[in-house]
């Protein structure tokens, strides 16, 4: 099941590993599904590793014509029938002749890329990764300080306080860290509470509480001054928590995850509105600034928006061609921006529901994106490990309107 990398516990922690090749791990889902990871590549299978079973199914490779097998000595591979050849490597679609290349491609971490985000002003980027290292970049591709060590812990999910000096992470052993972003160091001791993987967080706007969602099934709120939860945990129902955001206004949050759903929350717990559209996991949100709507992605291959008073489905954005995993609204709102296990990032114009300009084209699945706080620049990130840093500019020049792919 390639295209639902965001179900994929990153890091090797998980339990259930006997008789598995050397770097494999299997754990179960919200419909008791048992999956299994290659950690090497970042990849699941609803099959088990097994010489001559398919692992792939037909469609979730990005190069069409290709299979993904194992060897007796545990080692993927991939056969490409188009070409007729044998890899150790996984195969890389073409980038058709013309196509947009990035400002740069920022190099240094050694594995997949899970979260990133940019840091107001300064435009620098914070890079989370499952080499256990946050990395913090100039836009150019400048490395900024050493990178920050989160203990050998594969990092899922980072967030930046309102004011720009601080960052929390997320990681496989269910705990957060503090770190001040100036002085590259931890703040305190980690906080505990959450039993498995931390997935996502958020940052409310006025920076006095941190959301966070776990693959234990919960949303735990927290104080960043004291590292101590303030409220008891909201046992969400999304089975997986994949994404939490905080409104604007800082008076609700939404939530989404393997159940499908999005559900939005007060500031006291409550449940307020479930809404019911996505055909399979949610794992994406953002609220537009004045909290009347919220967008969200899904492993369906679409992106919605929804009134969040409600729950109206106002418009279904087709056009990637497997999971959407994130989404970014630009600060002067006209556009969102998709990134997607099809290797791309979209861009979608709001004021007509439409895609714009060519996609983005990175050389494996994309995990996470995010913007320039002055919305001239894209940067994106996933299974390949590498920054890549585009021209909202160069990216909307690109190829006139494609009248398609909204319903």
């Amino acid at each position: 099941m390639v295209h639902n990398i965001g179900r994929m516990l990153f890091g090797k922690n998980a339990g259930g590993n006997e008789a598995l090749p050397l770097e494999w791990q299997q754990f179960k889902v919200l419909d008791d599904t048992t999956l299994y990871q290659d950690n090497t590549l970042t990849m699941t299978s609803l099959n088990r590793p097994l010489p001559g079973v398919r692992l792939d199914r037909p469609g979730d490779l990005a190069v069409s014509g290709c299979e993904w097998h194992i060897s007796p000595l545990g080692r993927s591979y991939f056969v490409n029938h188009s070409t007729r050849t044998t890899s150790w490597k996984k195969p890389i679609p073409e980038r058709p002749a013309g196509s947009l290349m990035p400002e740069c491609i920022i190099e240094g971490h050694s594995r997949c890329i899970w979260s990133l985000v940019c840091v107001g002003t300064s435009c620098n980027i914070l890079s989370a990764s499952d080499d256990s290292s946050i990395r913090q970049w100039k836009i150019d591709g400048q490395s900024v300080g050493k990178p920050l060590d989160s203990h050998k812990t594969p990092t899922g999910s980072v967030a930046v306080s309102p004011d720009d000096t601080m960052v929390v992470s997320g990681s496989t052993d269910g705990r957060l860290r503090l770190w001040n972003i100036k002085k590259g160091s931890v703040v305190g001791d980690p906080w505990e509470g959450h039993n498995g993987q931390v997935m996502c967080l958020d940052w409310s706007p006025n920076a006095l509480e941190i959301a966070s969602g776990s693959n234990d099934g919960t949303i735990r709120r927290w104080n960043p001054d004291t590292g101590q939860q303030i409220a008891p945990p909201i046992e969400a129902g999304h089975g997986w928590v994949y994404t939490v955001k905080f409104s604007p206004q800082g008076d609700k949050f939404a939530s989404g995850g393997e159940d499908s759903m999005i559900r939005v929350w007060s500031k006291n717990d409550e449940l307020l509105i479930e809404i019911k559209g996505h055909d399979s996991d949610v794992t994406s949100l953002c609220w537009s600034k004045d909290g009347a709507y919220i967008f969200s992605a899904s492993y369906d291959c679409t992106i919605r928006k929804w009134q969040s008073i409600g729950g109206k489905e106002l418009v279904v954005f087709k056009g990637h061609d497997n999971g959407v995993h994130s989404l970014y609204l630009s600060p002067d709102q006209s556009h969102l921006v998709s990134a997607a296990s099809d290797c791309s990032v979209r861009i979608w114009d709001l004021q007509i529901n439409q895609p714009v300009g060519d996609p983005l084209l990175h050389d494996d699945g994309l995990l996470t994106v995010g913007m320039s706080p002055d919305g001239k620049y894209i940067a994106s990130a996933g299974i390949d490990a590498k920054v890549y840093i585009w021209s909202m500019e160069a990216a909307l020049k690109r190829c006139p309107i494609r009248p398609r792919d909204v319903r």
